[in-house]
């Protein structure tokens, strides 16, 4: 077939008819100048578009890396050691991979059926603290055989919580209320504790108990195991050192030659006997001797005024403690704080999560509390931010 083109010449023709009509539209077809730049512009914008295929690409990866760790990761707070560089100084001071430990008398347990019980009386008040005191003093406690835990509690009646609790434990106990008269409370300072004891006391009396070792242990205090052994052997009064107390940071007897000569303890204010509650145990035997012991509503003179009602002198008075020269009982001291209320809804507190049941137990123990429209907002979180409970429970 004939080409449309027959020579060169009409091919150069047609050519320069072309040129000449592109000429004519340079808006549209530009020029050899504007084709180039046409030419980038496209390369920028597929760069760019590319760009932002891969961003978003990389967004969506790592929110679903992130969502797959979050448990693992969330509220983990950055590690400063690597890039700080800090000096960490490890020492391993001794290892005992062997158990030693004794029997708490030191005995074989058969024989534990003839020491002297120890009556412990705890006085104790209702608060926010309450029950974790008492659980860490229960511990204690369940480590000394013949015990009977006498826990008297200012309130005007008997409380539930408390009763399970002591039954739970399997220790011989009594529970006790026996609130402060309303007279007392109204005094600044007020006597905390005294009609505890007075009751705890009268209890004893009425039993008719004169075989025995009676001994004062709050229940904010710390008690090395040690102590119910050297106190079991009390034959009318003995003393020992208590660790925390006032300006001193201890109050006990000083010893010269195996016998109480004085005492040091930094609040004398004309006491005879200037020590502290825990720092004394009784006979119940030589209590019995004083049908007119008792402890007043004195502030600050309440273990005076008891051990001058049993007729105490220094000459019968037993030094424990290795001659009063080590601490068995420390006077520690919890910070408190008034009793937390949980703004939250009523229709929360159901069976659909755990928070009725929580919040049922956190009441029964004095804890914390919930109500509709007091106390402080509840929220709950979770990866780090804080939702209502709606969000949740709904």
């Amino acid at each position: 077939m004939q080409s449309p083109f027959r020579n060169k010449e009409d091919v150069r023709q047609q050519n320069d008819y072309h040129h000449k009509e592109l000429m004519q539209y340079p808006a549209v077809y530009g020029n050899k100048s504007s084709k180039s730049l046409w030419s980038k512009s496209i390369t920028i914008r597929k760069i760019a578009v590319f760009s932002v295929v891969v961003s978003f690409l990389l967004y969506v990866l790592w929110g679903t890396i992130n969502v797959t760790v979050v448990d693992s990761t969330i509220g983990t707070l950055p590690d400063d050691s690597n890039r700080n560089r800090i000096n960490e100084l490890q020492l391993v001071c001794n290892e005992v991979f062997t158990d030693n430990r004794d029997f708490i008398q030191n005995q074989p347990r058969k024989n534990y059926d003839t020491l002297p019980v120890i009556y412990f009386v705890t006085p104790t008040y209702p608060r926010r603290e309450q029950a974790p005191e008492l659980i860490r003093l229960a511990h204690t406690l369940l480590h000394v055989p013949r015990i009977h835990w006498i826990l008297a509690n200012d309130y005007n009646a008997c409380n539930a919580y408390l009763d399970g609790f002591l039954v739970k434990l399997g220790l011989p106990f009594t529970h006790l209320a026996s609130p402060m008269p309303e007279f007392y409370r109204k005094k600044k300072p007020m006597p905390r504790g005294v009609a505890n004891r007075r009751g705890a006391i009268q209890w004893i009396r009425q039993r008719n108990i004169t075989n025995g070792i009676l001994y004062f242990g709050d229940d904010d205090n710390t008690y090395d195991l040690r102590l119910f052994s050297e106190i079991r052997e009390t034959q009318r009064v003995s003393m020992f050192p208590v660790g925390l107390i006032e300006e001193y940071s201890v109050s006990g007897p000083i010893v010269k030659k195996g016998k109480v000569v004085g005492f040091l303890d930094s609040w004398v204010a004309e006491r005879r006997w200037p020590v502290d509650m825990a720092g004394f145990a009784t006979n119940l035997a030589y209590l019995a001797e004083h049908s007119n012991a008792s402890m007043p509503y004195k502030p600050g003179y309440e273990e005076d005024l008891f051990l001058r009602s049993i007729k105490l002198n220094l000459n019968i008075i037993e030094p424990k403690a290795r001659n009063c020269t080590e601490i068995l009982v420390w006077h520690t001291q919890t910070k408190t704080r008034e009793r937390a209320t949980l703004r939250i809804s009523n229709k929360y507190l159901d069976d659909r999560s755990n928070l009725g049941g929580l919040i049922k137990s956190l009441d029964a123990m004095g804890v914390a509390s919930a109500s509709d429209n007091e106390g402080q907002r509840t929220v709950i979180s979770k990866n780090g931010k804080a939702r209502p409970l709606s969000y949740f429970l709904s």
